[in-house]
């Protein structure tokens, strides 16, 4: 009985046991959404500093190249006064301005050079003229002196004309004030004139022509023979330091224009040879014989320009390889047919 009992009772499987030994699945953290989007904002913040930041910087690049330019024009038009007050020996003015220059540009051509030679000469003591009896027109008032000042305008005796003027101020200067003043523009203006055009004397012109220009606006003419004297010097300048410099400012000064010693087309034809030797040495061929070519167009080349030149040309324009003449296909003479006359 007992068997088959065993036998009717359902059997339950046994339950299983665990493994210590089968590892323990990690537990899965949860997301942090709110850590994504601070990073995402922090990032975004560090793109807009950097783009701001560059944009300053530009802007700070900007400012210092337009200032460097201001200031090479300054430095530029104060080493052109230097030069005048040089030539009228007002030696203490041309050294504050030379100062000036080497304080905002140490490396400006010639200027220290001309702060020396300014010092050494305000060094020197000028020896007193003994007075000589000489006879000096006779100035007996400002009506004197103002007619004399026509006649010497009218026989165009520009620096003596100057000379009656500055009388007449000292014994009136309230006597014909606008006529004086107009009279002073007219001859300061002309006085520029010729010491630039006929006596080769650019910065006195230059000093002439901007005192005119104090009693009343320069014409055409004069600011255009001004700029083109203030052209010649600052490419002298340069002459014999960089002769790039020198070829690219004389290329634009007239060509009659002169210092006394050398036009501007003699400057540039003597420019574009030693900048042409400066472009061979660096085999920089072919622009070495651009720069030959308008040195010949304006003068002869010098041996060493000649030379360089037959040089650069040959390895700038390599001579082609000319083929045989029996690998020249001939073509078969064709006969021409011939028109019976009727």
């Amino acid at each position: 009985m007992s068997e088959e009992t065993e036998k009717t009772q359902p059997l339950t499987p046994p339950e299983p046991q665990v493994d210590d030994t089968q590892p323990v699945k990690p537990v899965k953290k949860k997301s942090r959404p709110w850590l994504s989007i601070l990073i995402g904002i922090f990032g975004f913040i560090l793109l807009i500093g950097a783009g701001g930041y560059g944009g300053y910087s530009a802007g700070i690049r900007e400012r210092l190249v337009a200032e460097n330019s201001i200031v090479q024009q300054q430095v530029g038009e104060q080493y052109q006064y230097a030069l005048v007050d040089i030539e009228f020996k007002r030696y203490e003015a041309a050294a504050q301005r030379l100062e000036f220059i080497i304080s905002k540009d140490p490396d400006f051509p010639g200027a220290q050079e001309k702060l020396t030679e300014v010092l050494v000469a305000s060094s020197i003591p000028t020896p007193t003229p003994a007075p000589t009896l000489t006879s000096t027109p006779d100035f007996s008032g400002a009506e004197s002196a103002f007619q004399r000042a026509q006649q010497l305008i009218q026989a165009q005796d520009w620096a003596n004309a100057l000379s009656a003027l500055d009388i007449i101020r000292k014994l009136d200067p309230t006597y014909k004030t606008a006529q004086v003043d107009g009279m002073y523009y007219f001859a300061l203006r002309n006085q520029g004139h010729f010491l630039i055009t006929q006596q080769g004397n650019l910065e006195g012109g230059i000093y002439y022509l901007t005192l005119a220009e104090r009693f009343g606006p320069l014409d055409n003419t004069a600011v255009q023979l001004r700029e083109g004297a203030r052209l010649y010097i600052t490419g002298a300048s340069f002459w014999e330091l960089n002769w790039k410099q020198a070829f690219d400012y004389f290329s634009d000064v007239d060509g009659g224009m002169w210092d006394g010693t050398m036009t501007g087309t003699q400057r540039l034809h003597y420019a574009a040879m030693r900048y042409g030797d400066d472009l061979f040495t660096q085999e920089d061929y072919c622009a070495a014989y651009d720069l030959y070519e308008i040195a010949a167009g304006l003068g002869n080349l010098d041996n060493t320009a000649a030379t360089h030149s037959n040089k650069a040309y040959q390895t700038c324009y390599p001579p082609t390889e000319v083929p045989p003449t029996d690998a020249i296909p001939t073509e078969a003479p064709t006969e021409v047919p011939t028109v019976a006359t009727p």
